[in-house]
């Protein structure tokens, strides 16, 4: 099996290839308790959206960012 190397919330990790954006966040807010659909992303600073993630392939050297979206005013 190959792998890639990405940037997730400026640590650097080794992944699967052909890893997408949804199963990434899946496996980290398992670990961490939190429901993926509370979570925002980014990939190499564009924002995805929770019904794409699903279709982002995740490549060699990208960024994800990461965080809880903040409501109010």
């Amino acid at each position: 099996m190959s792998t890639i190397r990405i940037t997730l919330n400026g640590n650097v990790h080794t992944i699967s290839k052909g890893l997408t954006l949804e199963a990434l966040l899946q496996d980290l807010c398992a670990n961490q308790s939190v429901a993926p659909s509370t979570i925002a992303s980014a990939v190499n600073s564009q924002h995805v959206a929770r019904h794409t993630r699903a279709s982002v392939v995740l490549n060699d050297q990208d960024v994800i960012t990461t965080f809880e979206p903040i409501s109010g005013g």
